[in-house]
């Protein structure tokens, strides 16, 4: 049976709605469009949509015709009534006990109609359809339904079966079954966002610190009978005065947001996501500005991100409060009160300030409750009326708090516990007692960094690089870095990392180069908090040096003998060596999950090596190092039964640069598969699991010819492939024959783990038949770029000078990385007949900062070199 069609009398009718609702809406969006940044009105904008809504939703109900006994409800973020931009309608439509939906009812037609209806009319409505008991039983089974009726409002129909409901729900409501529901709730959904508010592309609504751990808070405290709104939570002795304001200025900042987001993006998006960012921050009047001195520009997006940050944070403080409070109304253990001194007890184990005004009397106990939190056993967390008071007592944390010099003493004990410093300053932070206590930290508190490497704000980077450090001296963390673990172990003073970690990078977004600031303000630390000078000399050093040695273990030719000299000249002691190894792990662990692989860590360690062999007295001694690694190459020979000597023709091409540059396992695998090849016009390709633990190694040895590092380049790209480093040499020619390539790469894929013996059957057979065929060149291709590389995209550099000796050359190129960039850069050298030596290829998140040492005969005339610049520049920008 067809369905009658509607008359044009009802499609003109809807038509009109449409119209109106569209109307109306535009208009009230229309002050939200507005620029600037005052929350003032936001709430009062979200319930006239609410309202205006209503309106439309009232008119279609009463088209429709339903029974008497009939209501519609609004449910949900719509049932407190508060309307976002292009958030969904959510209603139900609430039906007597004994109706019938089945078959061809008159009832079901007229539900059927009235969905329909809505969205005719431009209402984007999520509807469920449901009888009294019907919500009674699904509430019992689902947390989610629940809450969702728990806010429900009659908009249209009977007040009769809407109340019969309301009384339903509250017979069946247990206010605690129901607090720890949601609470878990919360952990889980706290859980999907790593569990901070300081993520780069924050919700709004879902993340820690955002609007939903506020509506959480009313939920419960509704369900337990304690209040509807801040006002009566306040009448009700669960917040302050002061925690209201706080609570209702921040919602404000969070509502408009996301109300902005809406509207920007014309759709139903809470997430800041890049793309969105700088359009948002302009809505708000924010502009993008030259930072003190004008020598780092200061985005938009920053000073919103920021803003944001600091709003999520005292979110997440006062969420936690409110619930405690809420969990012992509800609860009302009679926990036994341990002393712990005359100030604070032990109550289940947090702690509890012996009175509400401990605080403001002493002013001294803030820092003693961390300092207790780290020394006392069994410790775990603070109680609600301590995170209250130390809330509400933040303005006593003013110069003359820093400046006490007993605050200076607590705060320099917190330091140098054994035990317990990644928690303490996490806690600290949390309660905002870090930031206030330490004024330059304060400053870095949700500063965002745009380098497409760091994945976290600088507060909590350092507070992951700190916690990074103190893992290297806990035994059961020793397995994560062995040598790390072990050089700590015989480490006296952990508290002098811990001090470089809190202020290596605490200077960023100032202006200026960030170590030599950070120096200054360490420089001042110790000194207003009695560090020794030996020690403090030491932790100065570290701030100002915290990038040089992986700069070098990424960037720089470690096989040159004059390398290490200089960095053990810069390092002065093997004292200083160590610290600033440690750091340095700890550092590139600490900025994103990507960055840090076994490859870096095997650079840096080489580096601390060789570089301790100098410290400790033995001359950089270019043939012994070279006749050493020959010995115990030819060891591992003779362990494969190798014919003797069979490896003499190869070595005999090979200078001593080859022997510098690669260790003796390598030189071993490389004779073994490649002595009975040469002089012969065999192209070998071999590969194998990289010794390094991570990735493959793969070797290659063929007649020499100028494209052939782009042609490899080409392959390992299409392939799938990331090349970690190259190390390039040309072998002289043997009994007249060509000169030979011989390079190894470091590559790593995603599938590695997983499939590694048909990748390296796929590697040994596809790239050597790349090789042979000799092909043109293919164009590069244009690689994707994430969003994140295109809404902060840096700029393309190129540096190209002569190393010390005049010999060859350096070049370092710095760009957002893609798919196809290395093979870009090895086609313009290919081009320009530029022999490649070595290459360190090294991705920093979504950036790249690749090193190439390089000669060639154009590399003698600057206009030349010129034109591989310029060419290089449009390459990394297209």
């Amino acid at each position: 049976m067809l369905s009658a069609l509607p008359s044009p009398s009802a499609v003109a009718e809807s038509a009109r709605l449409r119209e109106q609702y569209r109307a109306g809406k535009n208009a009230l969006l229309a002050s939200l469009a507005g620029s600037g940044s005052s929350t003032r009105g936001i709430h009062s904008l979200l319930r006239r949509l609410s309202r205006h809504t209503d309106t439309t939703l009232r008119q279609l109900w009463q088209r429709a015709g339903f029974p008497a006994g009939c209501a519609l409800v609004a449910v949900g973020g719509f049932g407190r009534g508060e309307l976002f931009p292009h958030s969904d309608v959510d209603v139900l439509l609430l039906l007597p006990d004994d109706s019938q939906l089945d078959g061809n009812s008159p009832l079901k037609g007229k539900v059927e109609s009235f969905i329909g209806t809505c969205w005719d009319s431009g209402l984007e409505i999520g509807s469920s359809v449901r009888t009294v008991r019907d919500c009674a039983e699904e509430a019992a089974k689902d947390v989610t339904v629940q809450t969702s009726l728990l806010e429900a409002r009659l908009v249209a129909g009977s007040k009769n079966i809407f109340t019969a409901l309301i009384a339903q729900l509250d017979v069946a409501l247990d206010p605690q079954a129901f607090f720890v529901a949601k609470t878990l709730e919360m952990r889980q959904r706290h859980n999907k966002f790593e569990n901070t508010p300081y993520a780069l592309e924050p919700n709004c609504k879902e993340s820690p610190g955002g609007l939903r751990d506020l509506q959480l808070v009313l939920w419960v405290a509704r369900a337990a009978g304690l209040g509807k709104s801040w006002d009566e939570l306040a009448r009700n002795g669960l917040a302050t005065a002061f925690e209201v304001r706080q609570i209702k200025a921040n919602e404000a900042l969070l509502s408009l947001i996301r109300a902005r987001l809406h509207l920007i993006s014309g759709r139903r998006e809470d997430r800041l996501v890049f793309d969105l960012q700088t359009a948002v921050a302009e809505s708000f009047s924010y502009a993008a500005q030259a930072d003190d001195g004008g020598k780092l520009p200061r985005r938009a997006s920053e000073a919103l991100m920021k803003r944001y940050y600091w709003a999520a944070k005292a979110v997440t403080q006062l969420n936690q409060i409110l619930l405690l409070n809420i969990d012992e109304r509800l609860n009302p253990h009679n926990w036994p009160l341990r002393p712990i001194n005359e100030r604070f007890f032990d109550k289940a184990g947090m702690i509890e300030v012996a009175s509400d005004d401990l605080y403001q009397r002493e002013p001294h106990a803030i820092l003693e409750t961390f300092l207790l939190f780290q020394t006392t056993p069994g410790l775990k967390g603070l109680s609600a009326r301590t995170l209250r008071a130390l809330y509400n007592t933040r303005s006593i944390m003013n110069a003359g708090f820093r400046r006490d010099p007993v605050n200076r003493a607590t705060f320099r004990q917190i330091l140098q516990q054994p035990t317990g410093i990644t928690h303490a300053m996490r806690l600290m932070n949390q309660t905002s007692v870090l930031g206030r206590y330490l004024w330059v930290f304060r400053k870095i508190v949700g500063q965002m960094q745009h380098d497409l490497f760091h994945v976290y704000t600088v507060d909590q980077h350092i507070l992951m690089v700190l916690r990074n450090v103190r893992r290297f001296f806990m035994a059961e963390h020793a397995h994560e870095y062995p040598s790390c673990s072990q050089l700590a172990a015989g480490w006296d003073k952990p508290w002098i990392l811990y001090i470089a970690a809190l202020f290596h990078d605490i200077a960023k977004g100032r202006g200026g180069d960030h170590s030599e600031l950070g120096c200054l303000d360490v420089r001042v630390f110790c000194r207003q908090h009695g560090i020794p000078a030996e020690d403090a000399k030491l932790i100065e050093f570290l701030v100002g040096e915290h990038l040089t040695m992986s700069r070098i273990a990424q960037k720089e030719d470690l096989s040159d003998p004059e390398v290490i000299a200089a960095f053990a000249g810069r390092v002065g002691n093997e004292r200083y060596l160590t610290a600033l190894y440690l750091l340095t792990v700890a550092d590139i662990r600490g900025t994103s999950p990507k960055v840090w692989n076994a490859w870096k860590g095997k650079l840096l360690e080489d580096l601390y090596r060789y570089t301790l062999r100098v410290l400790g007295g033995r001359a950089p001694d270019a043939g012994a190092e070279v006749e050493a690694r020959k010995r115990e190459a030819l060891a591992m020979l003779a362990l494969h039964a190798e014919p003797f000597e069979a490896h003499k023709p190869l070595w005999g091409t090979l200078d001593v640069s080859y022997f510098m540059r690669h260790e003796a396992g390598d030189i071993a695998w490389h004779a073994r598969h490649l002595s009975r090849h040469v002089g012969t016009a065999t192209c070998v390709v071999r590969a194998r699991r990289s010794a390094a633990g991570e990735g493959m190694q793969v070797l290659v040895y063929t007649p020499d010819a100028p494209d052939l590092f782009a042609r490899i380049c080409g392959y390992f790209e299409e392939a799938g492939f990331s090349i970690l480093d190259a190390k390039v040499h040309t072998a002289k020619p043997y009994k007249g024959s060509p000169g030979y390539a011989l390079d190894t790469f470091q590559v790593v894929s995603p599938t590695l783990a997983d499939h590694y013996r048909e990748l390296v059957a796929m590697v040994e057979a596809d790239l050597d038949r790349t090789i042979e065929e000799n092909n043109p060149l293919p164009p590069p291709g244009k690689g994707r770029v994430s969003r994140r590389v295109k809404s902060f995209p840096i700029a393309p550099r190129v540096d190209l000078r002569p190393d010390e000796k005049g010999q060859r050359w350096l070049l370092s190129v710095s760009a957002s990385d893609r798919v196809g960039l290395l093979y870009s850069i090895a086609r313009v050298l290919a081009h320009h007949r530029i022999n490649l030596q070595l290459a360190k290829v090294t991705t920093l998140g979504e950036r790249v900062e690749d090193t190439f040492l390089i000669d060639g005969p154009e590399l003698q005339q600057n206009k030349a070199q010129i034109a591989i610049e310029t060419e290089l520049l449009e390459t990394l920008a297209s």
